[in-house]
């Protein structure tokens, strides 16, 4: 059967800018599927989805004006029920076939197969295969039906319907022609009170002929772009306006700031990441054929701090702002215009005009928060209600302090003066640091008072950071309230300095306490206080940060700030950091096995759990792995069934030979490896124990662990504990039993 290809355009008011994409995607995709499912499309049809801000569309190779018929075989009841006991129809079975187009002639047809515990009546027929008019009605309505509009109109029709101006519909926005091509054929199909044809619009201002009529299918881009002055591809639009983006950012010998940190990408790859930026793709659904300019505001402006401008150019005008050699915002930015005329000032100087406001703005709250130090604003902090159950940020404020407090002190503790690293050995004992760190936990959430925060929240512990050195706090204060919401979100970098560690660790822990203390805990995909960011925050601080403290002591100090406030969250919290720090591991590429292995430990210290992955990696390489992962398995069952036993071994108490090889090899060999476990060398530890395979092999063969005799079985099973200890130091092996 011979096929051609498909057209369908929904041509509509302007469509929703942050939807646009998925409505494209999704209005083609039904359609495909729709038509796949009525035989009508072919195994190697490919759908092209469009999608402008005045239109959906859908381009599909390969469809067939009729689908082939199909054989059906349909049950019908079971043998009791349709046949009496001399094997005649019954009234039941008769009626049946009549509501299936048969008669009583049928009956010698149907065919006997069982179902079951029962045999039933099977009745084979063939179903004429769809013709594409009634089968495109069907797909389109099923694809309208099926968009995903986050808010529909109500519109009246004039013509095609019952009652001219009375009879309404229902759809994202008024749509105001239809396009049904297969190949040069018009399919007479109907979607919103709109009969299709083979005509279209083009551009709103620049089209060159209106209507745009299209001559068959396969023409719908090219004549849309010559025409009709569109660019209909979502993605091809969105790579021409980068094209022109990167073209004018040259020309300004600037860069694009929604580049930045792009530096290590090729140009191919760093364009397939900006597809993906929000406000690329923002852009692109607003504009049907892009035109990128070049304007400029009053370099006074840079005096301002150059996030809040560049969060008011993007958030509130949707433009492209530029960034010298140094990072610096420039003066100049980019406009995408979606106009494209011969003398672009106009369109220039109006932008430019409607900028200035924006930046003025800015640069009033700027000057207007500075009169006030950051100091000033803790009282006011007493005012604002951070959750109805836990206070006001007031409070959590004194909690955080708190926290801060508690961490210094665990770390004080942990560290020997041998053992501490450079920074805490230069600072941790030092006043100025403990200092610094109260302060930066003072006075984190003020900045939420300021009229900045106030019209950008975006811009929280952002402009704390710039008014802390305005008030003179010095810049491990400074750096510390501007970090300690990092990481914000995966693979965010850490706060820069210690004291930026301890306060954002104790702000994520403030809020994690809190939440679980109260109940509030993340459900399915629902999660509103981001327990799950501010859990992975403290996993990767604790391990990347290099701070030697223990999880569960960290909770334990943490939990006394809330008073009664809370009941105590210690063990639900604990597991549920374990389970994150589970995610994010095997997101980095560790098998279930291994990190199972490591985290069944519950390591305290989160720093050395890449080293313990590490370690259990190189142990579960080598040949003697799996045979020692299985006894330690078999080990953990007999001392598991054998209850409490004591690790203590007496010599005197050995009959067999292969227990007193054994003993002698763990003599020599478990002093080794826990020198070298001690050194925090795991994979050597590990690799040291792969040498008593053929001893435990020995053991199992030739010694019975549970004796008759108390004293032989208590023994054995204290060689055994003693054992079981060495091998489950830095992982639980027999997690890696397949």
């Amino acid at each position: 059967m011979t096929t051609q290809n498909l057209l369908i355009e929904l041509f509509v008011e302007e469509l929703p800018p942050k939807v646009l994409q998925k409505l494209g995607d999704a209005f083609s995709g039904v359609l495909f599927e729709q038509l796949k499912v009525q035989g009508l499309t072919a195994a190697n049809s490919v759908v092209t989805a469009y999608a402008s801000p005045r239109r959906l569309a859908a381009h599909i190779t390969a469809v067939s004006a009729l689908a082939a018929d199909k054989a059906v075989q349909q049950k019908l009841m079971p043998v009791t029920v349709g046949l009496d006991a001399s094997g005649n129809a019954t009234p039941a079975l008769l009626k049946k076939l009549q509501a299936l187009g048969a008669g009583p002639e049928a009956v010698a047809q149907l065919k006997r197969a069982p179902d079951g515990k029962a045999e039933a009546l099977f009745y084979d027929s063939i179903v004429q295969g769809a013709s594409l008019t009634d089968g495109l009605q069907k797909a389109l309505s099923e694809a309208i039906a099926k968009l995903p509009i986050p808010k529909v109109m109500s519109y009246q029709l004039e013509t095609d319907c019952e009652l001219p101006g009375w009879s309404s519909v229902n759809f994202v926005r008024p749509a105001h022609s239809l396009v049904a091509l297969h190949g040069s054929t018009v399919v007479p199909v109907k979607a919103l009170g709109l009969t299709a044809g083979n005509r279209t619009q083009g551009h709103r201002f620049e089209a060159k002929v209106s209507p745009v009529v299209l001559a068959n299918a396969d023409v719908y881009a090219e004549t849309l772009a010559n025409d009709g002055a569109v660019i209909a591809s979502y993605e091809g639009r969105s790579r021409e306006m980068i094209r022109q983006l990167r073209a004018k950012a040259k020309q300004c010998n600037a860069a694009l700031e929604v580049e930045r940190g792009m530096q290590a990408l090729t140009e191919t790859e760093a364009e397939e990441v900006l597809l993906e930026n929000a406000l690329v793709q923002e852009v692109t659904a607003l504009v049907e054929r892009p035109n990128v300019l070049v304007c400029e505001f009053e370099k006074q402006f840079l005096d301002v701090p150059q996030e809040c401008l560049i969060l008011t150019m993007k958030a509130n005008q949707k433009y492209f702002p530029l960034l010298d050699a140094a990072g610096k915002l420039t003066h100049q930015f980019l406009v995408v215009s979606n106009i494209t005329p011969d003398d672009a000032s106009a369109v220039v100087g109006g932008n430019e005009r409607v900028v200035r406001p924006r930046l003025a703005d800015a640069k009033f709250f700027f000057d207007q928060d500075r009169k006030k130090t950051l100091a000033s604003r803790v009282d006011g902090l007493a005012k604002v209600v951070y959750h109805n159950k836990l206070g006001t940020q007031g409070e959590r404020t004194d909690r955080v302090r708190a926290i801060t407090k508690g961490i210094a002190a665990l770390l004080r503790s942990a560290k020997s003066e041998a053992a501490m690293n450079a920074e805490i050995k230069a600072l941790a004992f030092l006043s100025t640091f403990e200092r610094d760190i109260d302060t930066a936990a003072q006075l984190a959430k003020t900045d939420l008072l300021t009229d900045m925060v106030g019209e950008f929240p975006e811009l929280q512990g952002i402009m704390g950071g710039y008014y802390a050195r305005h008030d003179g706090l010095g810049e491990d204060v400074a750096q510390a309230i501007e970090d300690h919401y990092k990481p914000r979100f995966a693979g965010d970098e850490l706060p820069r300095n210690t004291v930026g560690v301890v306060v954002a660790l104790a702000d994520k822990l403030e809020t994690l306490v809190g939440m679980f203390g109260i109940g509030n805990l993340p459900t399915g995909d629902k999660d509103p206080f981001a327990l799950r960011r501010h859990a992975l925050g403290v996993v990767r601080m604790l391990s990347e940060a290099n701070l030697d403290v223990a999880l569960d002591a960290l909770i334990a100090q943490a939990i006394p700030a809330f008073g009664d406030k809370i009941t105590d969250p210690a063990a639900a919290l604990s597991s549920f950091i374990y389970d994150r720090l589970s995610v994010g591991l095997r997101e980095q590429g560790y098998s279930a096995q291994e990190v199972e292995a490591v985290l069944a430990l519950r390591p305290q210290r989160l720093s050395d759990v890449a080293k313990r992955l590490a370690a259990v990696r190189a142990f579960a390489a080598l040949p003697e792995a799996p045979a020692l992962a299985a006894a330690n398995k078999r080990i953990g069952n007999v001392l598991k069934k054998a209850g409490e036993v004591d690790a203590n071994v007496n010599t005197a108490l050995f009959i067999e030979d292969a227990e007193q090889a054994l003993y002698a090899v763990m003599q020599k060999l478990l002093p080794e490896s826990e020198a070298q476990f001690n050194a925090g060398d795991y994979t050597a530890s590990l690799q040291t124990l792969a040498t008593l395979r053929s001893p435990v092999d020995a053991f199992f063969d030739d010694v019975m662990v549970n004796a008759e005799e108390k004293d032989l079985r208590l023994n054995r099973q204290g060689l055994l504990k003693s054992l079981h200890l060495a091998m489950n130091r830095v992982a639980d092996l027999s997690c890696l039993v397949a």
